[in-house]
């Protein structure tokens, strides 16, 4: 039997076609949000269970301050030269690891300073009332788990960037404990980040929502040394000396060494500082071969042309077999590892929403056969920002609903069928 093709992360660069609106009247935020209604409270088909699942991508923290990767075209427009590491990189790369965290170092800043946003908590809200029972999500911010801690349930697809964890015995440290180490293994990076922070450097060059100008010291490195943040938390800084970072290796492999497969003791080497050094028996050039190398940390998340765990792969198609309905946020479905869960969502015969500015993978697939004039209960294509449509959906559906229509299902608050027709004032 041919051996199943691995799930990776790789992006798809091709630009989108422009997406066909569905109901052809959803171009207002009233409308769009009329066909969501329309969606959420229609009976679910072929006997499915009667709630939605929710797929989000990095469009969804945009509101929040952090970078997209495609733009209105669905086009990589953040910065058309970046280019994300590789997993079978990073792993075989001092150098490449080097570089990887003293990016990483300076752009945490950005990340951990932002915060949830209204997107979101109308998705908590969605989830009390019952519409919502999951969320997978591609994100790696956590802005979910913030957001929501217990409903709905989030299925993290691409990991999250609050941890890291070792590529030899599998234990995760908290991403600020490991901040702090960078921090005292590189003096002149961290005062380096001290003085960037004051000149507000990593302030924003327009507002997220708005696309308008955002306020800027005058003093700032931003436009002084080209300081850029991309997606992942990661920053360019151009001519930067990456050579000369240091990383912190694993606690538990430096503590109790490995054992290889032949039964020798894989033992973690440390500078004087205690930072993560090459073997001395493999030199620069040979880092090929730091594959074998014991006790390297790498953020928990699954990077690019890294394989998604079995775990979390079952995990995320138990959450679409559980629903009815899918409804896509702020994602252009770009890898496969998403898209596949949308067409998995298409085969089970369940109707798909999606929000999204600019194009979606292959979005024909979903609304090719689907009536442009049908309400939205059959599926809709809305092309706006989603902090501009969820949080009036959590009003409208709050208010349309009839008395006694929310019952107790598994100890949470479930919300009965509302009949769609109740929206179709709104359509028109």
């Amino acid at each position: 039997m041919a051996a199943r093709k691995p799930l990776l992360r790789i992006p798809y660069t091709d630009v989108f076609a422009v997406p066909r609106i569905v109901p052809r009247n959803a171009t207002t935020p009233a409308a769009a949000v009329a066909a969501l209604g329309a969606f959420m409270t229609a009976p679910s088909p072929h006997g499915l269970p009667s709630s939605t699942v929710v797929l989000t991508g990095a469009g969804l923290s945009v509101a929040s301050g952090l970078a997209d990767y495609r733009g209105e075209n669905g086009t990589y427009r953040v910065n058309k030269t970046y280019r994300p590491i590789y997993f079978h990189e990073f792993l075989a790369s001092h150098e490449a690891r080097k570089r990887y965290w003293a990016r990483s170092f300076l752009g945490w800043t950005t990340l951990h300073k932002a915060l949830p946003n209204t997107s979101h908590y109308a998705l908590r809200d969605l989830g009390r009332l019952g519409y919502v029972h999951s969320v997978i999500t591609q994100n790696v911010d956590s802005f979910h788990h913030t957001a929501h801690p217990d409903v709905p349930s989030t299925v993290e697809l691409h990991g999250y960037l609050r941890a890291t964890v070792c590529t030899t015995c599998g234990n995760e440290y908290d991403r600020d404990a490991f901040q702090s180490e960078l921090s005292r293994l590189n003096p002149a990076w961290a005062a380096f980040l001290a003085d960037a922070i004051a000149a507000g450097a990593f302030e924003p060059k327009t507002d997220p929502t708005t696309g308008a100008p955002a306020p800027r010291s005058p003093a700032s490195l931003s436009s002084m040394r080209g300081i850029r943040t991309n997606p992942d938390g990661d920053v360019d800084l151009p001519n930067a000396p990456y050579t000369t970072f240091r990383y912190p290796p694993c606690e538990h492999c430096l503590a109790h060494p490995p054992v290889a497969e032949d039964g020798t003791k894989r033992t973690v080497e440390v500078d004087q500082d205690g930072a993560w050094q090459l073997p001395r028996q493999i030199s620069s050039t040979e880092s090929g071969a730091m594959v074998k190398c014991p006790g390297i940390l790498k953020p928990a998340v699954i990077m690019f042309g890294e394989s998604i765990s079995p775990a979390v792969k079952q995990a995320a198609e138990a959450a679409v077999d559980g629903a009815g309905r899918l409804l896509v946020l702020a994602t252009s479905l770009a890898t496969y590892s998403a898209w596949r869960l949308a067409k998995r969502a298409k085969d089970r015969g369940m109707p798909i929403a999606i929000v999204n500015m600019g194009g979606v993978r292959g979005e024909d697939v979903f609304f090719a056969e689907l009536d442009g004039r049908q309400p939205g209960s059959e599926g809709v294509r809305i092309e706006m920002p989603t902090d501009t449509v969820l949080p009036p959906l959590v009003e409208e559906l709050h208010r349309i609903a009839p008395k006694g229509a929310y019952e107790r299902v598994g100890g949470v608050l479930g919300a009965g069928q509302v009949d769609p027709a109740l929206f179709r004032d709104m359509l028109s």
